[in-house]
């Protein structure tokens, strides 16, 4: 696990380094959040879980978890995806 967070941040620095985007060179999710009626997911892995409650989608290392009401996945490609409905949280877990 240590070794893990060793190469993250080695990564983080030479992303820093180089002037890159660090959504690119490390894979990491972009989450875009518009008010509490819709986000925006992407370079995500997966979908884990969906309900009218629940959002559940895995991204590189980590879950996204949306709670909230009437939650409908508008679209989602395999780099993208659109989340509509009352939103009341978003959170990361690993």
């Amino acid at each position: 696990m240590e070794h893990e967070r060793q190469n993250e941040r080695l990564k983080s620095r030479l992303v820093s380094a180089a002037g890159m985007p660090k959504d690119v060179v490390l894979g990491a999710a972009v989450v875009t959040l518009l008010g509490d009626s819709e986000v925006c997911i992407e370079n995500y892995r997966g979908i884990l879980e969906y309900t009218e409650c629940l959002i559940r989608v895995q991204a590189k290392g980590k879950q996204i978890r949306l709670h909230g009401k009437h939650l409908q996945i508008e679209y989602y490609t395999n780099d993208e995806m659109k989340i509509t409905g009352t939103i009341c949280s978003l959170e990361f877990c690993k």
